[in-house]
């Protein structure tokens, strides 16, 4: 029985999302899901009728991944607790079910689907995001399978194909961008705000492109800031003198994570040359500074349409990565074909105690419970060898034991 070949072999499992594909950053912005709105969404998951889940917010997407009888219960969940409405997601939202939804996240993971083809930044907002989840009790046993399942492929395709080789990212495409809009990063003074995990690959890139620039960056929390500017021997500025650090600097990238703009037309004086990139989902540099006539603005989705030849070679390497995700996949559904049987083989387990429960009188034996879990252990082999679709042993099975739907679906949401 192979897991493709039932599209509806999974009819509890969802992906409801937003992405860049027909959709602005504006956009994806009023949708964005900062950590307290996902903790308030994993609490409230119950009320809606959302079993377990785990949701991905990155500059490319806004994704929920999760158990429930209708994708609706998963909108409304996310609508709750983020700025965006119902309709207005109604409108440019994908719902993706069954096997449909796990071959996107093997995709999405793998960098596929990235808006910079082969970004292997994915991977790591993929795991925050999992963690966070996980971390909550908010996941399950297949969930959590599949994801590590997500993990190993994508350790594979980077491993085994050069579909994340270079170093072309978000990050570097801003870099990239730098290049066609400066003459030259040396002597530039640069300010870095926000020193999470694309602030400090930002940092790096810099560095690596010219070590005659004047790097400086910016954190909330500046401890966090003070110790990475360290590491790397720049300029770390206080929060608090960030006004002064930006009139200071020609070129400004923002990766931030703040529910609104940071850097406001306040804070830079009119007439002044500037370059500024908002790596960040919402935007955290207000869109009014981009009409100022000595001020370059761009945000990721100007980033992504850089034209370099490391992405070029890597649009070859899809067919590799898509051919090994097929094996993964397959290797999932072996997994979720046994776990369905799980429900069952416990029932059948109950049913046998019953039997002998009834018949005790008549059959005295010390070591029933080993002889009844060698016949489900039996059973076990030959429920996974027989893989036709429609497999007649687990149908018989179940005719007798009678589970219910509902029973099935409680048995997937169990810990293994």
């Amino acid at each position: 029985m192979m897991l493709l070949e039932e599209k509806n072999s999974l009819p509890f499992f969802w992906c409801i999302g937003i992405s860049y594909h027909n959709t602005t950053v504006e956009f994806r912005s009023r949708f964005a899901i900062n950590t307290a709105m996902y903790a308030q969404m994993l609490e409230a998951a119950a009320d809606y009728g959302v079993s377990s889940l785990f949701v991905l917010s990155t500059c490319n997407r806004t994704e929920v991944y999760g158990i429930a009888k209708d994708p609706t219960l998963l909108a409304a969940l996310m609508c709750k607790f983020t700025s965006g409405d119902f309709k207005a997601f109604k409108e440019f939202a994908y719902t993706k079910n069954s096997t449909i939804a796990i071959q996107h996240l093997f995709h999405v993971a793998a960098g596929i689907d990235s808006q910079i083809l082969g970004d292997y930044e994915i991977v790591g907002q993929l795991k925050i995001a999992h963690s966070f989840a996980k971390e909550r009790q908010a996941t399950c046993a297949f969930l959590d399978r599949l994801f590590n399942t997500v993990l190993q492929s994508s350790r594979a395709i980077r491993s085994k194909t050069e579909l994340s080789s270079g170093t072309v990212s978000v990050a570097y495409a801003a870099i990239l961008f730098l290049k066609e809009h400066a003459l030259t990063l040396d002597e530039q003074k640069v300010l870095v705000i926000g020193t999470g995990d694309i602030g400090k690959n930002t940092c790096k890139n810099l560095l690596q492109e010219s070590k005659d620039l004047h790097l400086s960056v910016i954190n909330r929390t500046e401890e966090k800031a003070k110790a990475f500017a360290e590491e790397l021997g720049i300029n770390m500025i206080p929060f608090a003198q960030m006004q002064e650090a930006i009139s200071q600097s020609n070129i400004i990238i923002v990766a931030t994570n703040a529910p609104q703009p940071i850097v406001v037309p306040e804070l830079i004086e009119e007439g002044t040359f500037k370059i500024i990139i908002d790596l960040s989902i919402p935007n955290n540099v207000s869109a009014e500074l981009g009409l100022r006539d000595k001020i370059t603005l761009a945000n990721v989705d100007d980033l992504s349409k850089i034209n370099d030849a490391t992405l070029k070679k890597r649009q070859e390497e899809v067919p590799k990565a898509k051919a090994l995700i097929s094996c993964y996949v397959h290797e999932f559904a072996e997994w979720y074909i046994m776990r369905q049987n799980v429900p069952v083989l416990k029932a059948a387990k109950e049913k046998i105690r019953e039997l002998n429960d009834q018949l005790s009188t008549a059959i005295e034996s010390p070591d029933i419970s080993d002889k009844v879990q060698k016949v489900l252990n039996n059973m076990a082999v030959k429920l996974k060898q027989e893989k036709r679709p429609g497999c007649t042993y687990i149908e018989a099975i179940n005719d007798y034991v009678q589970l219910t739907p509902a029973e099935v679906m409680n048995g997937l949401n169990q810990k293994m």
